[in-house]
């Protein structure tokens, strides 16, 4: 085949079928330039930690400065581009005002990744130091963004809260939806594989170990065989919960009751009561009170 047949039958997939950038209209935002804004984000949320530059207590504020106003022009220009490709959207503010919300979230997202990285100080033997856990863990990545991503997703700007979270899909393995509700003191250990669905909220002092998914049992869809979009699909995990690795928990009317324990490689489709663990025991999977097993083996 000829590279002008190719061409010619090319221009005929992009006009029929699609998948290209927006012609003759509002660009797309690229992958790169959000990839790029998620660096400077976790910069913002963490000053020093990530730069080769040094910091000073002397320079902070200025530098700070210079920072947030870059930060306000790029999330601007890529919000803008989000909601003028996005014939559906709901956004009804600006996107100078959209991104100023964004950045005013901060010093509560900051609030909140404090009790994360205590958490997982607190969670793991291993851990050293806060230092080691925000420069080399992979949760706090992932949850930080996220928790930005989160903000986003409650302004109805499209596009731009799922490409936050997939750029810590892909550096960490661990797949947050930006509408999943998560409480303070959250900890993914190793992380390697957790998936968490849209519609799901997770309490305070939640820890989750790797290749652990909160997810949906089923998709309705209406008469016509579509999808139902925009309803609970994923389950409540409520304070004070752990669920070991693999464990898989699925469906919106699923709830596990504080101060329970899921064991490793469960899978469960219902809920079960505050205080409980959950475990297979042979092929069987066996719930019980905690209070029950800790008076068997005392």
């Amino acid at each position: 085949m000829s590279l002008e047949k190719i061409k010619q039958e090319l221009l005929t997939s992009y006009r029929s079928d699609g998948g290209i950038n927006h012609l003759d209209g509002p660009n797309l935002p690229s992958q790169e330039a959000i990839d790029v804004l998620a660096q400077d984000l976790i910069h913002l949320l963490f000053p020093g930690f990530f730069q080769h530059n040094e910091y000073s207590r002397e320079r902070l504020e200025d530098l700070l400065e210079a920072r947030l106003g870059q930060l306000h022009r790029t999330l601007t220009r890529e919000v803008e581009k989000c909601v003028l490709s996005d014939r559906q959207s709901k956004v009804r503010g600006t996107a100078e005002g959209e991104a100023e919300a964004i950045l005013a979230a901060f010093p509560v997202i900051r609030r909140l990744l404090q009790t994360d990285v205590e958490a997982a100080y607190e969670g793991d033997p291993a851990a050293k130091s806060f230092d080691e856990i925000i420069l080399a863990y992979p949760c706090i990545l992932a949850i930080s963004l996220q928790r930005i991503a989160h903000v986003a997703y409650e302004q109805d700007i499209p596009l731009l809260p799922r490409m936050l979270t997939e750029y810590a899909h892909r550096q960490t393995g661990i797949d947050i939806h930006p509408g999943a509700q998560i409480g303070s003191h959250f900890f993914i250990d190793h992380g390697t594989g957790v998936v968490i669905g849209e519609t799901t909220t997770i309490g305070s002092h939640v820890k989750l170990y790797q290749g652990v998914t909160l997810g949906a049992k089923s998709f309705k869809v209406d008469p016509d065989g579509k999808l139902v979009k925009g309803i609970k699909r994923h389950p409540d995990i409520e304070d004070n919960v752990t669920i070991y690795a693999g464990a898989t928990i699925l469906g919106g009317e699923t709830r596990i009751g504080k101060d329970s324990i899921v064991g490793a490689n469960v899978w469960l489709m219902e809920s079960i009561p505050p205080n409980s663990i959950a475990y297979y025991k042979g092929e069987n999977l066996v719930v019980r009170s905690r209070k029950d097993r800790e008076k068997a083996e005392g």
